[in-house]
């Protein structure tokens, strides 16, 4: 077994590493508070594509989808997993563009959700915004802790306050810049990975008959596209990751990130391509891990690495886990910087505070966030169990939250009344909470992930249709950019400002920055703020 000094050291290193490339690339970027939450017009399509899936898909595409395969219905709980987690990327497609057009100053799903409806739907929407991305940041830190205790035996708790110490560093600094470039960098370098370890892995455990005989012997409906468990997964999978995606802020700093419509338009169809032979991929390992018994003792959420554990030397698999460090360091930044841009802009939206002010009060919530997460990390819960209790609170959500950008009818109250009774029928199926619900005095029907999932999407998508009709209200969505203001608040690299004592805000070293023009004609300044391709 590779030493945990060794681990640890690697894994430093290879976090510092991206540290400092964020850091040295975002120097100079982040002008504003604007540059800082959206990083505006600043990623062309290949750029788009890239941030997207390293961001979107983070380590959580080497646990959950192999754990699906291993433990959830075999080879048609993979597939389902795969086309479920295209189909956001293929939605927000539309859903972006109308953003853009709607708030074309706009900065969160937050902004939206209280300039169409109001401040009911506005805090359900903060709430599970929050809740949805601090749990993806906790599922996907117990992740890579379980698989660096599995490879090197160091102590989980490690692992995770690594990963989100430097996550921290740079995204503090550099904002949506730093996490944009660093996941390039990381989409480039880690992305590979998946196809060459699978085929490694494949020849060193002698061949694809090999694991194919294995498989049929061990468990025939591993392979069988009609194992009835797996094609349910299947099917929850793709309401559970549609509903999240569509309410994960991350995804929505990169549609204003983007350069143009274009970028759009290219980027999340390329990303909706790619990612399915990359969950594929990940989910073959899990079934190659059932086949070969490696699983039987629990394990399935690191099902991923115990493959590469049986497959390689210890050096190799060192290496493919410091390499899922750093694809967890490319979603958690994603999560923290979501989270950090939520608070700045919903800050700067009630309190007449500068950029230093709303910037500390975004970054302290996302520490809290990240030490939150890194404790319950290092707990070693179900990596795909933490991630569905995340997802099912947003499956209810996320159909009355996008319909208010076509719908001019459906009101406040109607859009709260449609997630909550989604919501209620979600909670009252979902297993994770049968042993609470069984303590009360009541009737409570039969566990079913499958119904809990679709039951929450389709009841309050039919609630959100009473509702559109019903609805007395005719809202003006030609009118909802008109109190979005740009975050023009001067900040230096790292967001940290400085009075002079006349009362102006200036960058300490003296480098004095004014008011950024809110015109749209600056789209080729700030072309140097992120990655252009």
């Amino acid at each position: 077994m590779v030493s945990t000094e060794l681990a640890l050291a690697v894994t430093v290193v290879a976090l510092g590493a991206f540290t400092v490339a964020g850091v040295l690339h975002a120097r100079g970027r982040v002008r504003t508070l604007d540059d800082y939450v959206t990083a505006r017009s600043t990623t062309g399509p290949a750029a788009t594509t890239a941030t997207l899936v390293a961001s979107v898909m983070g380590a959580w595409i080497l646990l959950a989808p192999a754990e699906a395969g291993a433990a959830f219905g075999g080879l048609p709980a993979v597939l389902g997993y795969a086309i479920g987690s295209a189909v956001p990327f293929l939605l927000f497609v539309p859903v972006g563009l109308r953003v853009r057009k709607l708030l074309p100053e706009g900065h969160s799903l937050t902004e939206f959700a209280l300039a169409r409806y109001g401040r009911s739907m506005y805090a359900l929407v903060v709430a599970v915004s929050i809740f949805y991305m601090s749990v993806f940041l906790a599922a996907e830190l117990t992740g890579v802790a379980a698989a660096l205790s599995l490879v090197a035996e160091v102590p989980q708790a490690y692992t995770a306050a690594l990963i989100g110490g430097f996550v921290l560093l740079y995204t503090a600094y550099g904002g949506l810049v730093a996490s944009v470039f660093t996941d390039t960098l990381q989409a480039i370098v880690i992305l590979p990975l998946l196809a060459v370890s699978f085929a490694g892995a494949v020849l060193a455990l002698g061949g694809a008959g090999s694991l194919h005989a294995a498989a049929t012997s061990a468990d025939p409906t591993l392979l069988d596209p009609t194992f009835g468990p797996g094609v349910a997964f299947g099917v929850y999978v793709a309401f559970a990751v549609l509903g999240a995606n569509m309410l994960n802020q991350g995804v929505w700093q990169r549609v204003y990130a983007a350069r143009d419509d274009e970028s759009v338009r290219r980027g999340f169809v390329v990303a909706a391509v790619a990612v399915i032979p990359l969950v594929l991929l990940a989910g073959l390992f899990g079934i190659a891990s059932a086949a070969l018994g490696l699983t039987a003792d629990g394990g399935a959420s690191v099902a991923f690495f115990l493959l590469v554990v049986e497959a390689f030397p210890e050096w190799v698999a060192l290496s493919v886990v410091v390499l899922a460090v750093l694809l967890v360091a490319s979603s958690a930044d994603t999560m923290c910087n979501a989270i950090a841009s939520l608070v700045t802009v919903d800050l700067a939206r009630v309190v007449d505070a500068e950029g230093r002010t709303l910037g500390r009060a975004g970054r302290l919530l996302t520490a809290l966030v990240a030490v939150g997460a890194a404790v319950v990390g290092a707990q070693g819960y179900s990596v795909l169990a933490l991630f569905l209790t995340a997802d099912l609170v947003a499956a209810a959500v996320f159909v009355p939250f996008l319909a208010g950008l076509w719908s001019t009818s459906l009101s406040d109250r109607g859009a709260v009344a449609a997630s909550l009774v989604g919501l209620a029928v979600g909670i009252a199926y979902f297993p994770q909470f049968a042993p609470a619900l069984a303590a009360l005095p009541i009737p409570t029907p039969t566990p079913s992930f499958l119904v809990s999932f679709a039951g929450a999407t389709i009841v309050s998508t039919a609630a959100t249709a009473v509702a559109h009709v019903v609805g007395g209200e005719q809202a003006d969505l030609g009118t909802l950019g008109a109190e979005i203001r740009r975050l023009d608040s001067p900040m230096t690299d790292g967001g940290v400002v400085a009075e002079s004592g006349d009362g102006d805000v200036t960058a300490e070293g003296g480098d004095e920055r004014g008011t950024r023009p809110t015109d749209g004609d600056d789209a080729a300044e700030r072309t140097d703020g992120g990655v252009e391709a």
